[in-house]
Formats: structure tokens, C-alpha cells, sequence
């Protein structure tokens, strides 16, 4: 793996030839089957839908559709408000209609009629709007689009990763699909023919409603050990978002005795995350003509995930990407993260992005690593294009950990939740176990010294770690400390050549030169941004040129053009242009 890794970062410029070319690639409507106005009402739910926005009396609704179904979206506009449009008649004439109590409502009307008020004019017509584009990923809510129509409810379409949402509702939509069972059928008892077999039945979330049936027509055929999962809204479940057999909630090990038999592709990070808890994955493909159940394997996989991990054992500064601001909890994992990588004494800068891709990260050339804090399903991004290695909260975790105390058992964590529920199970550390855990240790705050003030060298006589990556050894891949020795405790300050100088403009001579440092602590992205960034900022280049001698180059400042554009002066000048 090191030797296909690139040496330098990737050229970002874009060329003069493609400057108007939209990089976004595009989805293919035209190969999908138009569907009728009643496969359209079927298959978007427009009944339940209505029902929904009427009993939780929502106003502003935003509409999510993934990109293939956009070709749907107006019809579906357009039957959810001829929908909602029948029921407000329906309640005006007192008929009851979905989520409305035309009883109660008669009685409002009548009062407010009494008193003047025409009921009619005052009541607010639902609004609905149409999120085009989503701001991560389409499995996710997109609640900072819905927030900027000022939505009450996001009415999510397609298949969803069902993390749980921060702050908006949620009306669910999973567009089912179509699916034969007798090939199903067949399949399954090719893969399976032992009856008594422990087997869990799982399909991707648009096919989940067929597994009841599918279920029944097995148990039929004699088959006696098997379990239909449902859907669930808990993606730290042992299925991920689906129920669990009854005797795996007083033993989690429980579950590893069953093979699961699953229908459609799963996303990799559920393949993953199953790896380790049950027997064998078979997949059922869907959008082949003659399927057949083959068997997951993710050894390769799982390699590939733990020499990624342990290519940053000694990376000196993370990025952290927060790849989603919808999903619960996501301000805790970041802290938990900070926390983490503070404590080993590393660097971390935070980032927030929408989606993801290799030229926003590389960017960023001092990073030696990226944690993806987003949904289940997102924050796994496996790619050969980023130059740097792209991980989890749960990787990280094991990354951190020294050579000695790794251990790779093959678990795999997809979501976030549960790595924040091992921690707090974790039992509480002393006083300096948890300010380690909040910041640098006792020893580093201090400058390096000891208990009785004087000056701890072990940091400096550390030995260097190993990269396997580059496959040379790192002597600096815990910056985060202090490195000049002080000679009183409590002094703020270096003396040198009898004044005082602060600690945090000074700079240590090493062996291998000169250390930047800001608040007296070494700082990796300060010493990138003073050896290696070719361009600092406004007046970098003007500064080289007085450096080198060479001065008077530089523009003087003017007075530019004000007013607007129908009629704007120039400087000094009274002409009008």
C-alpha cells in the first residue's frame, strides 16, 4: 500500500478548458420508467403522507427526494396538495377527514363566526417545498435545507440510514419496490436446504415489506428456525435498524449462532458491522435477470480498514470532517474525538463539509489523517483517489492505541453512538486520568517537569515511532507538548542572557532544527504554514520582494468605485459612468 501512495499532494487548479464544466455528475432520468399518477400515488404514499401533515398540523413541509427520483418530484407536489386541499374542504363541510376532528373543528368555526371571524380566510394553507439537493447524504435528513424554507417537518423519500434526527420531525417514505418471491424462494432453498437451520431474513429498507411474506412461505416449506426482522429506528441495534431475535437481548453472542439471508446489496458499513456478529452473509442481488445468493466476504476489507488505521499510529495532525449536522449526538462525538486526540498528544483542526470528495481534503497538505463524523453509512468512504487515509470515531480509537496494547479482533463499528456508550460504560479515572482525557496530561500542561519542579526529560528521550506508511521513523508524531525546560514552576518565561523572554515566541533548537511553537507548545500546522505553504496569505509575496531587497513594487491603495451599478463615480471624479 505505501508504494501506490502518492508523494505529494494533487494539483487542485483547474484547467482553462475546464472552467465551465459542471464536475457534478449527473443522474440518467430517462432510463427510468415513467410511472403512472397511480403508481405515483402508491408507491410515494400520498395518503399517509396527507394523514401525517394533518395530524401533526404542520404548515411548512419540506419534500427530500434523492437525485432519481427528482423526475417524480412535481407529481408528487402536486398530488400532496390536491391532498391536503381535499381534507381542509372536507373539515370546512364537516366531514371528518385524515388527522382531523370535523366535530371539534364545526365548533371552532362556529365560535369564530360569532365573533366576527371568517374561519375560512384566517385558516393557513399548508406550503410545501421541494429540497433538490441535499446538503450530505441523500440517506440523511436534511434539516439544514429544511431550515432555510423555515420547514415544521421534512418529509424524507427513498431509503434512509435512520439516524436519528437533532431537531426537525420526520415522515418517512421509503418508496417500496417490486420484488418476485418465487426466485427468492428457490435461492433460498439452494443456499440453505438443512431446514433447521438458524437463518435472520433482512432486506434493504425498500424491500423490507416483502420479508413478512417471504417469512410465511418459508415457514410453510417446513422451514423452523427462522426470524423476520422489521424495521426499527436504532442503528447501534446488533441489525442495524432492524429487530433482533428474542434470545439475543439477554446475550448479545446469541446472535453469532444465525446466517442472515439478505435481499438487495447492503451498504459496505453494514457489511462491516455484520461481519463479526453473525455466521455467514448471503446477498440476494436485485438488479440482475437470473439472481443467486452469494456469499459477503469482507477479509479483504477489514484489511484494508486496519492498515489504514494503523498507517496514522504515528500521524502528528488529524482533520476532523464533520460530514453531517442533522445527526443526533454529532456535537458529542466531536468532543469525544477533540478529547481523544488531545490526550495522545496530537493535533487536531475541524472542518465542516458537505459532500465529501479528494480535492476538498487535499487541500489541507499538513493533515496526516481524516476522522468522518456523519451518519452510519457516510462516515465509511473508501477510496483510492484522497491522499489521506479516511477513517471512523471507531478506528480512531484503535489507531491511538500504541503498538504494544493493539489489538485487532475484526469488530467493526459503523455508528458513532456506540462508541459513546462504550466510553460512558468505561469506569470514571482518577483527577489526572480525566484531565488527560480533556487535554494534555499533567506533565505537559507543566512544560515537561516533574513533580518536584524540575524538568522531566523522558518526553525528549522518547523514541522515535515507526511509519508504516512511509517506512521511515517519526520523531515528532506527538507535537502537542511543551519542549523548552523551565527552570521554576511557576515562571511563564525563558531566561536568556539575563531578560526574560516569553515562552511563547521562543523557539528550541533540536537536532533536526527549529521547532514553531505558539503558547509555548509545538505547533505542527504553524510549522507547515512557515516551511511549506508556498503562499501565506495577502502581502506574502510583497514581503519576499522587501526580504530580498527589492521594494517599491508594491500597488498603492486607492479609492475604488462606490454607489450601485446604474450609476457609480470614480474616485475624486463627479462624472457619472
Amino acid at each position: 500500500m505505501a508504494a501506490n501512495a502518492p508523494e505529494t499532494a494533487p494539483v487542485l487548479s483547474t484547467p482553462d478548458t475546464h472552467i465551465f464544466e459542471d464536475p457534478t455528475p449527473t443522474v440518467d432520468t430517462s432510463s427510468l420508467p415513467r410511472l403512472s399518477n397511480e403508481q405515483v400515488a402508491l408507491t410515494y404514499e400520498i395518503e399517509r403522507t396527507v394523514k401525517e401533515i394533518k395530524e401533526g398540523r404542520w404548515k411548512r413541509i419540506a419534500l427530500q427526494f434523492p437525485d432519481r427520483m427528482l423526475v417524480d418530484a412535481p407529481r408528487v407536489y402536486e398530488g400532496l396538495a390536491k391532498g391536503l386541499k381535499s381534507v381542509r374542504a372536507r373539515s370546512a363541510d364537516g366531514v371528518d377527514g385524515p388527522g382531523g376532528n370535523a366535530k371539534a373543528d364545526g365548533e371552532v368555526a362556529e365560535k369564530m363566526l360569532a365573533m366576527g371571524i371568517n374561519a375560512e380566510k384566517h385558516e393557513e394553507e399548508e406550503r410545501l417545498f421541494i429540497l433538490a439537493d441535499t446538503s450530505y447524504g441523500a440517506c440523511c435528513v436534511d434539516e439544514v435545507a429544511a431550515e432555510h424554507v423555515d420547514a415544521d417537518v421534512v418529509v424524507h423519500y427513498g431509503r434512509s440510514c435512520l439516524s436519528p434526527p437533532s431537531r426537525l420531525p420526520v415522515i418517512y417514505v421509503f418508496t417500496e419496490r417490486e420484488l418476485d418471491l418465487d426466485p427468492v424462494i428457490s435461492t433460498f432453498k439452494q443456499t440453505y436446504p438443512e431446514k433447521d437451520t438458524k437463518i435472520i431474513l433482512m432486506a434493504d429498507i425498500p424491500y423490507s415489506h416483502h420479508v413478512p411474506t417471504l417469512h410465511a412461505r418459508l415457514c410453510s416449506d417446513g422451514y423452523s428456525q427462522l426470524f423476520a426482522t422489521g424495521i426499527v429506528h436504532n442503528p447501534s441495534s446488533l441489525l442495524p435498524n432492524r429487530t433482533i431475535p428474542a434470545e439475543a437481548d439477554a446475550a448479545k453472542d446469541a446472535i453469532s449462532d444465525y446466517a442472515l439471508f439478505h435481499i438487495s446489496d447492503p451498504p459496505p458499513s453494514l457489511l462491516l458491522t455484520l461481519s463479526s456478529r453473525v455466521a455467514s452473509t448471503h446477498i440476494y442481488p436485485t438488479d440482475t435477470p437470473a439472481p443467486s445468493a452469494t456469499l459477503a466476504s469482507t477479509s479483504l476489507a477489514l484489511r484494508r480498514r486496519y492498515a489504514l488505521l494503523t498507517s496514522l499510529s504515528s500521524a502528528s495532525v488529524f482533520g476532523i470532517l464533520i460530514n453531517t449536522l442533522s445527526v443526533k449526538n454529532y456535537m458529542h462525538i466531536l468532543a469525544h474525538v477533540q478529547a481523544q486526540i488531545a490526550a495522545a498528544g496530537k493535533k487536531a483542526y475541524t472542518f465542516v463539509v458537505g459532500k465529501v470528495n479528494a480535492a476538498k481534503v487535499a487541500n489541507f497538505s499538513e493533515v496526516g489523517g481524516w476522522v468522518v463524523i456523519g451518519c452510519w453509512e457516510s462516515s465509511l468512504i473508501e477510496s483510492k483517489d484522497f491522499w489521506r487515509p479516511l477513517i471512523t470515531p471507531f478506528e480512531l480509537g484503535i489507531a491511538l492505541q500504541s503498538d504494544d496494547s493493539r489489538v485487532w479482533t475484526g469488530r467493526w463499528e459503523a455508528d458513532f453512538q456506540n462508541v459513546l456508550d462504550e466510553e460512558e460504560s468505561r469506569p470514571k479515572k482518577d483527577n489526572k486520568g480525566v484531565e488527560a482525557s480533556t487535554g494534555l496530561d499533567e506533565e505537559a500542561t507543566n512544560g515537561g517537569e516533574g513533580a518536584d519542579g524540575e524538568y522531566d526529560s523522558e518526553e525528549e528521550s522518547a523514541p522515535p515511532e515507526f511509519d508504516l506508511r512511509t517506512g521511515r521513523y517519526v520523531s515528532h508524531s506527538r507535537p502537542m507538548r511543551t519542549t523548552a525546560p523551565k527552570t521554576n514552576h511557576r515562571s511563564k518565561s525563558q531566561i536568556q542572557d539575563g531578560k526574560a523572554t516569553p515562552a511563547s515566541s521562543a523557539l528550541m533548537k533540536r537536532a533536526n532544527g527549529e521547532l514553531t511553537q505558539i503558547g509555548g507548545v509545538v505547533s505542527p500546522g504553524a510549522e507547515f504554514l512557515r516551511e511549506k505553504r508556498t503562499w501565506q496569505g495577502l502581502g506574502s509575496d510583497y514581503r519576499d520582494e522587501e526580504e530580498n531587497g527589492v521594494s517599491g513594487n508594491a500597488a498603492k491603495m486607492e479609492e475604488g468605485r462606490s454607489g450601485i451599478a446604474r450609476g457609480y463615480v470614480v474616485g475624486d471624479e463627479e462624472r457619472i459612468h
